[in-house]
């Protein structure tokens, strides 16, 4: 370790999937000790045990959830806030000038909403001209049967989602074609695939939660990831996302794509997204962008988190970040896995 001064790091949802290898990284820094406080509206989150500090905490939505985390975060002598969940974002992007000198690494509400609102994030994708699936707004059993109709069905398989959602919470594929026989035999409980008359069946017929129905898209998936400052990217890079379990991408594999990264270079400067990103895609249709941090494919020469908090506290300069460029190294993969702690408990 260097001689820099200890460094404390609030990181909340500290039960997502991908919080060991992120906490890993931030003490394998190589330049300083750093301390983490982690959060999480659960007990059993695994940042109880790989923290240095736990604190149970209300749900991101919950309306005293930023007052909590600025509480902990002075308690504890934070320097930054790290958000991982989707749902965390809103309430502390609110609430981000109340923190002091504490870094909370969130963009502005403005672009908090923006993003969060999947149908505004699309509206826009087509106004830039960039590619997107068609789509339609709609709210109840029978919008959602006119809305898959309009988009092709039976014809051709769509899906649906929640307006407001994070990660595939929601997501389901119209598809008639499907054997229901084979999954009840031969699949995993929670297959996304179901006929539209089942999803018209459990949804209220009018109103209820707004759905995006919209054109299936088809093809590799890809995420661009990286740390921006509003306007542009400094420092980021594509990657593959691949071999999903349980709706998570299990193996990634960073590419050298300069369209990608023009594409993130574009959104960035549309929405003001500031600190960490992930846009995702799906064959070319961009299908998500998510202005939080997300899963990382690491090297030893490049740590996104680590720089991600230091540019925050004003450690390292925009400038600084873009000289790093160079050091993406294009097929270096990451091999997500399943592992365990044990404990007692009494």
């Amino acid at each position: 370790m260097g001689t820099l001064a200890p460094l404390t790091i609030v990181v909340t949802a500290s039960g997502a999937p991908g919080t060991a290898a992120l906490l890993r990284s931030l003490r394998e820094n190589g330049e300083r000790e750093v301390r983490l406080v982690g959060t999480d509206m659960s007990e059993r989150a695994i940042g109880r045990h790989l923290c240095d500090a736990f604190h149970v905490v209300p749900r991101g939505s919950d309306p005293s959830f930023p007052d909590v985390i600025r509480e902990i975060a002075e308690r504890e002598g934070a320097a930054a806030v790290l958000p991982q969940s989707s749902f965390d974002l809103e309430g502390l992007a609110g609430s981000r000038d109340t923190f002091g000198d504490v870094a909370v690494l969130v963009s502005s509400p403005d672009a908090i909403h923006r993003c969060n609102d999947k149908a505004e994030t699309y509206e826009l994708l087509h106004r830039l001209g960039l590619p997107a699936p068609a789509f339609r707004r709609v709210a109840g059993g029978l919008a959602v049967e006119a809305a898959a109709r309009e988009l092709g069905y039976p014809d051709v398989p769509v899906c649906f989602k929640p307006v407001f959602s994070s990660g595939s919470r929601g997501f389901r594929i119209l598809d008639p074609t499907v054997d229901r026989a084979h999954q009840l035999l031969h699949e995993r409980p929670g297959s996304v695939a179901m006929r539209l008359e089942e999803a018209v069946e459990l949804l209220p017929a009018a109103g209820g939660t707004e759905l995006l129905v919209m054109e299936l898209a088809t093809g590799g998936e890809r995420t661009i990831d990286g740390i921006a400052n509003g306007r542009q990217v400094v420092l980021g890079h594509p990657k593959t996302r691949e071999a999903m379990r349980a709706g998570l991408a299990m193996y990634f594999e960073t590419l050298d794509d300069p369209q990608l990264m023009e594409i993130a270079d574009t959104l960035v400067g549309e929405l003001g997204i500031e600190h960490f990103y992930n846009i995702q895609l799906v064959g070319d249709y961009v299908i998500e962008i998510n202005p939080r941090i997300s899963t990382i494919v690491y090297q030893e020469d490049l740590n996104l988190p680590y720089l991600g908090v230091k540019r925050a506290i004003g450690e390292i300069s925009d400038e600084e970040l873009v000289a790093l460029r160079s050091r993406v190294r294009p097929g270096r993969s990451a091999l997500r896995y399943f592992d365990q702690v044990e404990f007692d408990v009494r």
